[in-house]
């Protein structure tokens, strides 16, 4: 009898953001967490940026993008995201609240999904420049140097490099390579 053929890696864009509470602690503690997921395996992380609330008030963000590669299929990752989100303390009490954790899927392989719990490519990566930014470092190669320069008057700064994620559980060699 044949073995079952194991499902394929897909690469994985994840957009990370937090601006209530310890939200460096909160973004490491997502990596480590999404890293030991099922099948599941972070490959790099963008460097760290932060930028203004753009859409409700709030402190500022910080912001990273990580590059995944899983076996899961979307809805599966998508609940899993929200277990973390929920586990960090996330609540959703109106569009746009202040969080100590979002995750958003951006990309997941190529696919294209519009459902009623998930769209990709994510709706609004291309209005945000906390998105596009950190994506950019990681898959420059997929970002379209107009949809930058769109978000280009919106305030965002890098704080640290792809290391700063080397802080949580995960092995450090991995983190950050390119």
């Amino acid at each position: 009898m044949a073995e079952p053929t194991a499902a394929p890696l897909v690469p994985v864009f994840i957009g990370l953001g937090a601006n209530l509470g310890e939200r460096e602690r909160s973004l490491r503690a997502a990596l480590a967490t999404m890293d030991g997921l099922p099948g599941t395996r972070v490959q790099r992380v963008s460097p760290l940026y932060g930028s203004a609330s753009l859409y409700a008030q709030g402190p500022d963000y910080l912001n990273a993008v990580a590059e995944l590669r899983t076996t899961l299929a979307p809805g599966p990752l998508l609940a899993a995201l929200q277990s973390i989100e929920r586990a960090a303390g996330r609540a959703r009490p109106y569009r746009n609240a202040p969080r100590t954790l979002d995750l958003d899927i951006l990309w997941f392989g190529d696919l294209v999904i519009d459902s009623a719990d998930l769209a990709v490519p994510h709706p609004r990566m291309a209005e945000r420049a906390f998105v596009l930014r950190p994506l950019a470092d990681l898959a420059p190669e997929r970002i379209d140097p107009a949809a930058l320069q769109a978000v280009a008057g919106q305030p965002i700064r890098q704080l640290q490099g792809p290391d700063w994620a080397a802080g949580s559980s995960m092995e450090t060699p991995r983190m950050g390579r390119g």
